[in-house]
């Protein structure tokens, strides 16, 4: 496949910038700042974290790792940033966010079961003063859920979970779903669980179009519900194909990493993630 190909010229390029950001006075310091991230100029979309992978840590080292690789948008999961949260301990976590660099553009993946589950979904992120929510409202809960979103704000990513998942396993049924909503009711797209039901990313993103509102960006090592995670660019994931797909559709959101391998280690696999795509995207 070309992806792989050429994986050696696009991994040397991102991770040599990688390391530098890591080897850098400021990324060794606990809490590092990271600058606003530099992208080539026909890349309109930005690279973030999904906390997700950070999971075994605390929201601390969720952050220096961050900013080790140079990461400075975020969404937060609820191990970082409890659902129960009231106002003044989210103003804290949040304020801690903000004060690392980092942006806290989102939330998730939220489960809601029922209506109090939504309210409290969409209570939490806006006083998170945060962007979206990934979320995975039950079908009945739609109607609600949409209308919490044109009364915040807040843009309502759903998450595609892949085969076994009675919601939603592929983004088709995500679209099928919300395709007569308001614009802001939409689909995270996670690449690997989209390969691993039999979807080409790349092909279900030029589908949603307008309604890709977030990504979960990730690897997997076989396209089937077998699959796993693995860093990005050593998988079956055209990455390549998927990066300019979302590129050509004009996508402007974030592509959050979510990292699930190693999970009491992450750092270097994500390392190895992050520069293998930051140098996919220097090469276009």
């Amino acid at each position: 496949m070309e992806h792989r190909s050429s994986r050696r010229e696009f991994f040397k390029r991102g991770f040599a910038g990688a390391a530098a950001l890591a080897a850098s006075p400021a990324a060794a310091d606990l809490l590092g700042q990271p600058k606003p991230e530099r992208r080539p100029a026909r890349v309109p979309f930005a690279l973030g974290l999904a906390s997700y992978t950070c999971r075994e840590f605390g929201l601390v080292e969720t952050l220096s790792m961050a900013g080790r690789v140079g990461l400075s948008r975020i969404s937060l999961k609820d191990v970082h940033l409890p659902l129960t949260a009231g106002g003044a301990e989210i103003a804290a976590a949040v304020g801690k966010v903000r004060g690392s660099g980092v942006v806290p553009y989102g939330c998730g993946v939220i489960y809601m079961t029922n209506p109090a589950e939504v309210e409290r979904a969409f209570a939490y992120a806006k006083a998170g003063g945060m962007e979206v929510i990934i979320g995975v409202p039950d079908h009945e809960l739609l109607p609600l859920a949409e209308e919490k979103v044109r009364g915040s704000g807040l843009k309502l990513a759903i998450h595609n979970h892949g085969p076994g998942d009675p919601r939603y396993p592929t983004p088709g049924s995500v679209l099928e779903k919300v395709q007569h909503m308001d614009p802001r009711v939409g689909l995270c797209l996670d690449v690997g669980h989209c390969l691993r039901a039999g979807v080409d990313p790349a092909e279900a993103a030029e589908a949603c179009g307008a309604r890709l509102l977030d990504v979960h960006l990730k690897d997997v090592t076989a396209a089937s519900k077998e699959g796993g995670p693995i860093e990005v660019g050593r998988g079956v994931v055209d990455i390549p194909r998927f990066l300019r797909a979302l590129i050509e559709i004009g996508y402007s959101g974030t592509a959050s990493f979510e990292y699930e391998k190693d999970a009491k280690d992450p750092l270097p696999g994500l390392a190895e993630s992050v520069g293998y795509v930051r140098g996919v995207l220097a090469a276009f």
